[in-house]
């Protein structure tokens, strides 16, 4: 075996043995229900990795409320990271706005994950629901870099999901896992999520969550000093 060779087993080990050790280091969902655009970020603190699902304005009906791109742009997602990934999912139109909103808030587009949609018997969608001219059977997820991010895992995952269809914008599991391999046992936040997004090591922010539960003692007293008893909506 090469020098080279050598090198990478070596960090390819290192990089497993630092998964395992901290998988035993969780901490339990977390979450906040609110509406987004009025929380105040600082009250939250800083994140390792960010991923977002946004009621993007695709000009078609959709079954819940969007945000216009201006809204968007305003969210504040610069506040909540010095050095990490986002991990964006997009469609449509959506996917040169957000590649606009990146560089809104900072970051380096240095990836694209793309869900392939299938359904109950694994085959491929080919009668999505989205797309104007062609049925989008297929998702993207452009993933974003800010700063200097030290000690993420790389090469432990592909950019491709092929995952079942589920309800409305619910996104595959896979993800979570893909990031917990990349970043195990950090901060993670996650944007516009649902009850079934709370993931452990996570804090979730959505409108259709059901109140608030906080673990971290320093987003706790921050939040509480902020808005007591009350949600920010």
């Amino acid at each position: 075996m090469n020098k080279r060779a050598k090198n990478s087993a070596a960090m390819l080990v290192s990089d497993h043995k630092n998964l395992a050790s901290t998988t035993a280091n969780l901490t339990p969902p977390q979450w906040i229900q609110c509406d987004i655009r009025k929380l105040d970020m600082d009250v939250i603190g800083k994140f390792t990795v960010i991923m977002a699902d946004p009621p993007w304005d695709i000009h078609m009906e959709l079954p819940y409320g969007t945000m216009t791109d201006d809204e968007m742009r305003n969210l504040g997602v610069e506040k909540v990271q010095d050095d990490g990934f986002i991990f964006l999912w997009v469609t449509g139109r959506a996917v040169e706005l957000a590649r606009q909103l990146l560089h809104v808030w900072g970051y380096d587009r240095v990836d694209d994950i793309i869900w392939v949609k299938t359904n109950q018997l694994q085959r491929l969608i080919r009668t999505g629901r989205t797309g104007h001219w062609l049925n989008h059977g297929k998702e993207h997820c452009l993933v974003g870099v800010k700063g200097n991010p030290k000690n993420f895992n790389r090469g432990l995952d592909c950019d491709l999901i092929v995952s079942e269809v589920r309800d409305t914008s619910h996104k595959p599991d896979e993800i979570y896992g893909m990031i917990e391999r990349l970043s195990p046992g950090s901060r993670k936040l996650e944007l516009f999520g649902r009850e079934h997004n709370t993931q452990n090591n996570w804090l979730t922010l959505g409108n259709q969550l059901d109140g608030v539960h906080l673990e971290w003692e320093d987003v706790k007293q921050k939040y509480f000093a902020r808005y007591g008893l009350s949600l920010p909506f």
